[in-house]
């Protein structure tokens, strides 16, 4: 397969950026971007026009088009349904995070995925920032000497689009699976306040979450869409340094004893690399760096997290 015949289902703010990137690499001849669908017809019908492709309302037409792959970024509730739909009809599925609502629903769509042999990628994108593919290589070097504590900080202003979802959902699930990345190792305790603040919120929209993981290392994680301004940082301490990460800057900074460096970093869009390695794992070039399982891990510490929440008692989780 030299250049997958590639869809994207739900143009809204996110998807219409994945219909750009797909045009751009369409341009580079790596894709064939030949439709996009959204119940909105008049939305999807001006994003088509903007860039050459097909418009479709019903995201099923797509099959007509002999897609080889698609994007799905809809509604966290319709991922299980449309993802399915693609699966089912043999074709590889790159869907937006989280991978699904439940983590039932979640399971089943690994199974059906893993069944016929396709390709399911979960859009962690964090994953491929540039940044922290850099700081997880410092880590793994031991630049940071062992890693005692990690703290991140994901904070921006309210989001009315995605005001009936949790932040812990809808943010915090960044910053877990990222903490598990660079760690290499899985949360055994969760420990989560969350609540309801903004008045047009319809879910919770501030977290604070503590980790607890499996080699000891505690990760606290505060999250919120009450800050009218936009932060995504990280910062870990280890027994030799410390590092500071600026996800939106893609700004690494590390620190020692009695000095300071920053670390070149080649900035990069990290969704242009989310999609070019899902193709390329569509071309079978390479191997998923966010397969399904791993979109399925942070929804069940996410789930840990809201549980955590409503009892006010710790969650144990097992691996």
């Amino acid at each position: 397969m030299d250049s997958p015949r590639v869809g994207v289902i739900g143009v809204g703010n996110m998807g219409y950026h994945h219909v750009r990137v797909y045009s751009e690499l369409e341009k580079e001849g790596l894709v064939k971007l030949v439709g996009i669908a959204d119940i909105d017809g008049d939305r999807v019908k001006k994003v088509a026009e903007e860039f050459g492709t097909k418009a479709f309302t019903n995201y099923r037409e797509l099959l007509r088009e002999g897609v080889d792959a698609v994007n799905i970024v809809v509604p966290t509730r319709m991922h299980y349904d449309v993802s399915m739909f693609f699966l089912r009809n043999n074709v590889h599925v790159l869907v937006e995070k989280p991978i699904s609502d439940t983590i039932e629903r979640a399971e089943e769509m690994i199974r059906e995925a893993d069944r016929r042999g396709l390709i399911l990628l979960v859009g962690h994108i964090e994953r491929y920032n540039p940044a922290v593919q850099r700081l997880r290589g410092e880590v793994k070097n031991g630049v940071l000497g062992d890693i005692i504590t990690m703290s991140a900080k994901r904070i921006g202003p309210f989001n009315p689009r995605v005001s009936e979802t949790s932040v812990i959902i809808d943010l915090a699930v960044h910053d877990i699976d990222i903490m598990t990345y660079i760690l290499e190792s899985n949360p055994t305790k969760v420990y989560a306040r969350s609540r309801r603040v903004h008045n047009e919120s319809h879910a919770e929209d501030y977290a604070i979450i503590v980790l607890s993981f499996e080699n000891k290392v505690d990760g606290v994680i505060e999250t919120n869409r009450l800050t009218p301004y936009k932060a995504r940082t990280l910062t870990i301490v280890g027994t030799k340094g410390v590092s500071q990460l600026d996800y939106i800057e893609q700004r690494l900074i590390i620190y020692g004893n009695s000095s300071a460096r920053e670390v070149a970093i080649q900035k990069q869009e990290p969704l242009k690399l989310e999609l070019k390695h899902f193709i390329e794992c569509v071309t079978g070039k390479t191997e998923p760096l966010t397969p399904g399982v791993v979109g399925l891990n942070a929804l069940k510490v996410a789930h840990a997290a809201l549980k955590s929440s409503e009892t006010g008692a710790p969650i144990q989780l097992t691996w």
